[in-house]
């Protein structure tokens, strides 16, 4: 829920879900539709249906257990090398390190090279301290979210400015895998259109003739089809006749 998302939009959906949905086996027992409604509001309804969908696969394959190994993790849906450590380190308390985009632009900036994802994996884990690997990563995650930040670092107060290779000048971060790039324009987008018509949705049905209009899209018809065609292709819609629905 968090990604990309501010904490205080957050913090009141993450309570109330918990509240409605205690249990993996709850989650997964539950229609999407109902999830989706919840879930409106934070944006990215493809998180919530992987959430569904990991939720089932719990289930079924693991006896309602959360994975605790890498690579059971990654075959959930929607969860890649981030969310898999993420879980591991901050759930199950083990040592594994955690790139985010916060700590890639620390490491990048650090060794004064742009790193590939593989790199910056594999730098994070030779600099993990065993046994400490909760603190640390949340340490990593807050000095690159505090001090080492993407623009105007704190150069000057850094506690770790005589360890770091980074003179100035042409950052490292940006040609970095993993770091934060520029965002498109979030205005006019496809991404705002399809959430405003996840949004009437989490309230009724959408007839097909009003579909551009609840979009927000005016009166291009062919452009609300395609959206809703992306919307249908990722489970997050279906279509009864004339009208459209969460399923």
């Amino acid at each position: 829920m968090a990604q990309q998302t501010q904490l205080s939009r957050v913090v009141p959906k993450y309570l109330a879900f918990m509240v409605q949905y205690p249990t993996v086996a709850d989650c997964a027992a539950a229609p999407l539709a109902d999830l989706l409604r919840l879930w409106s509001g934070l944006g990215y309804p493809r998180r919530c249906k992987n959430l569904h969908d990991a939720a089932r696969h719990i289930v079924a394959d693991h006896d309602s257990q959360v994975p605790g190994d890498l690579e059971t993790l990654q075959s959930l849906p929607g969860v890649g090398p981030y969310t898999a450590r993420a879980v591991m380190a901050f759930a199950d308390g083990a040592d594994v390190a955690v790139v985010d985009t916060n700590v890639a632009r620390v490491l990048a900036r650090v060794t004064n090279t742009p790193l590939s994802a593989r790199q910056s994996q594999d730098l994070a884990d030779e600099m993990l301290p065993h046994g400490r690997a909760w603190e640390w990563n949340q340490v990593m995650m807050d000095f690159g979210a505090q001090v080492c930040t993407a623009r105007n670092p704190h150069c000057d107060d850094c506690p770790i400015s005589r360890h770091c290779g980074w003179p100035g000048g042409q950052d490292p971060a940006q040609g970095s895998a993993l770091t934060s790039k520029p965002q498109k324009r979030f205005d006019g987008s496809d991404r705002q259109a399809r959430g405003r018509l996840m949004k009437l949705l989490a309230e009724r049905g959408v007839q097909s003739n009003e579909l551009a209009r609840a979009m927000g899209v005016a009166t291009d018809d062919a452009r609300a089809m395609r959206l809703l065609d992306s919307l249908v292709r990722d489970g997050l819609v279906v279509v009864d006749g004339e009208t459209c629905r969460l399923p």
